[in-house]
């Protein structure tokens, strides 16, 4: 029971282990003294309803104090009244399946898994055995289940089942946790090991968590599947076990299913035996101590390709058999192929298992799930078509792979002991998504360029808010676990690892992962540990840095600082360097004293360097610990300028004096190739963010701009495209818009005439370009057109007219979307339906996700509404492709009212889709929301918050960023458009 208490609930408060005294048994005879025995009876009664109550009234006081007072892990927390607490140790003790973790007092080490699976009829059937071994001594084990009919349960001692089984004196189900509880007739010995054998059963889940079913068609034909997804805490929904990262042990899984379907599983089939009844049962080989979160299955009909590494171990690619056919799967399988050569070699540690299946899915709650030798993949994420694929499609799908790979290390193979620490896996992972990508393909130069835009400027944007957390959070309930799932733990941690490489060099960096990855393969590691080992690597080498004390204060604060460098013209060669907690709503600090109550402070690595029109000098390292302070700066004068955060490696942003803005927008426009395209990109992106934050006037980013025409590199003009578009989700709904739209359209002209569109040879090929030179052709058209520039419009006109009229289409791969969306929008209700019926047509994933996409881009609020009404009920559009659709409806002006009160009138059924799988469900919110910018609408927020029940974090963050477009429009707005008004040419 979701409310109120369930039967269970009532049960487990009466369940206290006794003080032995009164468990010792009393031999009277029972004639003598049968009157005594119903008064004593009686008596233990009267006393169970005290304790009873009592205990229910201790909890109901504790609850009423708040997650935080009951969990007591800060300040606040440390200060409430130590009797209470004390009552509550003394109840939690008692009655440890109360507590978020399970009790220290057995370790797991075995399961042999036996399922059987009704794809008639979406059940199944199990039976586990458990072999555990007895920590401290305990009547109690608790294990984790959700959504399981249990039957039988036999408790053994010492995995010996001939010296019969274990009395069980009571067993109940604790819903709130998600666990189930045996109480045994007697303790439980350390050190001796013991089995657990339960059988069981349950539906296999329509919601895509636990064991899940899902479909596709094939010649006219639905097909059905069912594959697991545990992490974070859904190997329960499957099967009783320890369901915590800490509890590593071995797994021995068989699958017995109709012989007219396939099962994979993470090790090697190693036997089938088949009955009668046309049924087959694998077993599969014994994995390695792994978690359960990893453990992974799937019952299909797919096929494979396959692919054996230089050391033997084979890759294969499972997918629906016409994607197999015509080798959509072939990219992924060939780089898989060179990407676990690439990390043995750079982590000197090999792939510990002898196979790595990857598996195409339709539908999955992520873009991907690294099970251990199971990857799963959803279709989208794994299946390209060259021929009609964009290279930024491509790469998208490369580092998706690149990230699932890396997992087999950093997560499958070294596991965080628990969820407060998810950054030590998702944030390597997401940072070995660019150094990856660059081994297989160079010239894309992902983590010195794409890096900067996609993660260190993403998430500044996002860890600069009030709401945000540190990278490390506590985690105080099963319901927090998924929460951590953000990101700050993705791309946060990623930018920190890549600062603390940059800090240490590349090799001892390597050095230290590998003996990190060493020391704890097939366990469980804490940050600080990582911390010890970096820190080990660098005292060998001689160099007294204290990894743990830098990156404590980057870890454990939330947000990140802003360096303000400005020189002293009282002293010579002198700077002044400072630092603050960057903040975009500064009034926060005033608003929540308690988010502020003590002074941010990071140890921070701040590299600069002095230039003028025509030289720049070597860079230097300054070490900032305190708050202010002066150092001595060579060949500084006034007509000088300072740069700070070379390549942008530290996670900062870097702000200046007035006169220093000026004389880098000054070399910007007269020589900015003195400037790195690295810091290019990171003052344009630096520079809006510090006027939206109020720390310069608004000027100042529109001035920067200017230089674009002069700008041959793709990283400055995405910096620049990504700043614009948070700037025209503040204007697009106000009334001197174009005085923006044409300002940007100057800037954007002089290259769009320059580069043009993608040209074809005489055979109607695409002409092959760099990659750089594509991309950077790509974002210019794309702004070009969003502007409104008359003869990008046309262009788009043509080619979608040429593909309806020929019934071919000849536009090129890397601008589909721009010219999909852009004729959806100027075109009439016929070019709506085309796009629509090829949607449904096409069988190339790539180009679906395109299509749909193009089809949010109608100024038809008939049309938008038809398409959200359509993606919810549709079988064609996957889980994820239903969010974007609503996301990408709110990102047109058209369709922003629409998509919002759509989000709130099915947020009940949005809300019990994805609920669970909370990554999704913050999208949502975000995506539908950080349009809002009126008084009206912010209003609206909250009133749909408070009468929703919506707490989620991400409704804090929508809050925060609504309050934020708000004070804007009333700040800078009319300054903003004054200066449009006022610039030159304009």
């Amino acid at each position: 029971m979701r409310n109120g208490r369930a039967l269970s609930d009532q049960w487990a408060d009466s369940v206290v282990v006794r003080p032995r005294t009164t468990e010792q048994h009393i031999t009277v005879h029972k004639r003598l003294v049968l009157g005594f025995a119903i008064s004593i009876l009686t008596l233990i009664i009267v006393t169970a309803i005290a304790i009873t109550l009592s205990l229910s009234f201790q909890r109901c006081a504790g609850d009423s104090s708040g997650v935080q007072a009951a969990n007591g892990s800060s300040n606040s927390k440390v200060k409430q009244s130590r009797d209470r607490n004390s009552s509550r140790h003394s109840e939690d003790v008692q009655q440890p399946w109360r507590h978020v973790r399970l009790p220290a007092t057995l370790r797991p080490r075995h399961y042999d898994l036996q399922l059987s699976v009704y794809m008639e009829n979406f059940t199944f059937s199990g039976e586990v055995n458990i072999e555990f071994e007895c920590v401290r001594a305990t009547k109690l084990i608790v294990l984790h289940t959700d959504r399981l009919e249990m039957e039988k349960v036999l408790v053994y001692s010492d995995s010996k089942k001939a010296a019969g089984a274990m009395r069980i004196q009571r067993r109940f189900h604790y819903q709130p946790k998600q666990v189930y509880v045996l109480v045994l007739h007697r303790e439980m010995k350390p050190l001796r090991t013991y089995k657990i054998n339960i059988t069981f059963h349950a539906p296999i889940q329509h919601e895509l968590l636990g064991f899940f079913r899902s479909s596709y068609m094939l010649h006219g034909q639905r097909r059905y599947l069912a594959v697991t997804q545990f992490s974070p805490t859904h190997a329960r929904k499957t099967f009783p076990c320890f369901d915590e990262p800490i509890y590593k042990a071995t797994f021995k899984v068989s699958l017995r299913h109709e012989s007219s379907y396939q099962s994979l599983s993470n090790m090697p089939e190693e036997a089938s035996t088949f009955d009668q009844d046309g049924w087959v049962t694998n077993h599969f080989s014994r994995t390695p101590r792994m978690s359960t979160y990893y453990l992974a299955w799937a019952v299909c009909n797919f096929t494979y390709r396959e692919a054996v590494t230089d050391n033997g171990v084979v890759i294969r690619l499972y997918a629906r058999p016409d994607a197999i056919e015509s080798g959509s799967g072939d990219y992924a399988l060939h780089i898989t192929k060179r990407l676990l050569q690439f990390y043995q070699d750079y982590f000197k540690v090999k792939y510990s298992l002898p196979k790595l299946d990857l598996l195409a899915v339709p539908k999955h709650p992520y873009a991907a799930m690294e099970n251990w030798g199971l990857s799963v993949f959803v279709e989208q994420k794994i299946l390209l078509d060259p021929d009609v694929s964009s290279s930024s499609y491509q790469m998208e799908l490369t580092m998706v792979v690149v990230h699932e790979i890396c997992h087999q290390w950093f997560g499958d193979l070294v596991t965080p002991v628990w969820w407060d620490d998810v950054w030590l896996k998702e944030g390597f992972a997401h940072f070995f998504e660019y150094i990856g990508t660059d081994f297989l393909f160079p010239k894309w130069n992902m983590e010195n360029q794409r890096f900067l835009t996609d993660v260190l400027h993403e998430v500044m944007l996002l860890d600069g808010l009030a709401s945000s957390h540190p990278i490390s959070q506590q985690v105080f309930e099963a319901t927090d676990i998924d929460r951590v799932f953000d990101w700050i733990a993705y791309k946060k941690g990623a930018a920190l690892i890549r600062m603390l490489a940059n800090i240490m060099g590349q090799p001892l960096f390597k050095r230290g992962l590998n003996d990190y990855l060493v020391m704890h393969m097939y366990g469980n590691a804490a940050e600080g540990e990582l911390w010890n080992k970096l820190s080990e690597v660098m005292q060998r080498e001689g160099k007294d840095i204290n990894i743990t004390e830098i990156m404590d204060h980057w870890t454990l604060q939330m947000g990140y600082p802003v360096v303000t460098v400005s020189k002293d013209d009282s002293l010579d060669n002198s700077v002044s360097i400072s630092q603050e907690h960057f903040v975009y709503d500064t009034d926060a600090k005033i608003c929540h004293p308690e988010l502020f109550n003590k002074s941010f402070q990071w140890q921070i690595p701040l590299t600069l360097t002095v230039g003028n029109s025509s030289h720049i000098s070597t860079e230097t390292i300054i070490w900032l610990s305190n708050k202010t302070e002066i150092h001595k700066v060579s060949h500084m004068n006034r007509e000088t300028w300072l740069l700070g955060n070379i390549n942008q490696t530290g996670y900062f942003r870097v702000n200046y004096d007035l006169h220093n803005w000026r004389l880098l927008i000054q070399q910007l426009m007269t020589n900015p190739m003195i400037i790195s395209v690295g810091n290019r990109a990171g003052l344009i992106d630096d520079v809006f963010n510090l006027a939206r934050a109020g720390y310069l006037p608004q000027n100042v980013p529109l001035q920067i701009i200017s230089y674009l025409s002069q700008e041959s590199e793709f990283l400055p003009w995405h910096a620049a495209s990504r700043a614009l578009y948070q700037l025209d989700k503040l204007l697009d709904r106000t009334e001197d818009h174009s005085l923006f739209s044409d300002y940007v359209l100057k800037q954007v002209a002089p290259k769009y005439h320059k580069m043009g569109w993608p040209s074809t040879s005489s055979d109607g090929s695409f002409m092959q370009v760099a990659y750089q030179t594509e991309e950077l052709q790509r974002e210019v058209i794309m702004l070009a057109c969003s502007c409104g520039n008359k003869h990008c419009h046309r262009q788009a006109v043509s080619l979608i007219s040429d593909w309806i009229s020929s019934n071919k289409n000849r536009i090129p791969p890397n601008v589909r979307d721009i010219v999909y969306c852009t004729s959806v929008s100027l075109m009439d209700e016929d070019v709506w339906e085309f796009i629509w019926m090829k949607f449904h047509s096409s069988t190339v994933v790539s180009e679906k996700k395109v299509l749909l996409e193009a089809l949010t881009c109608s100024d038809n609020i008939f049309l938008l509404n038809r398409l959200l009404n359509l993606s919810m009920t549709s079988d064609l559009v996957p889980d994820q492709e239903v969010i974007d659709v609503i996301i990408h409806v709110a990102r047109n002006p058209i369709g922003r009212h629409l998509a919002w009160r759509y989000f709130r009138e099915k947020w009940d059924i949005l809300n019990s889709r994805y609920g669970e799988a909370l990554f999704m469900n913050s999208k949502l919110i975000s995506g539908v929301t950080e349009f809002l910018n009126t008084e009206a609408e912010l209003i609206e927020l909250k009133e749909f918050i408070l009468t929703s029940g919506g707490g989620a974090p991400a409704f804090a963050r929508a809050v925060e960023i609504v309050q934020a477009n708000v004070k804007w429009h009333m700040l800078y707005k009319q300054q903003f458009y004054q200066w449009l008004r006022k610039a030159p040419d304009g």
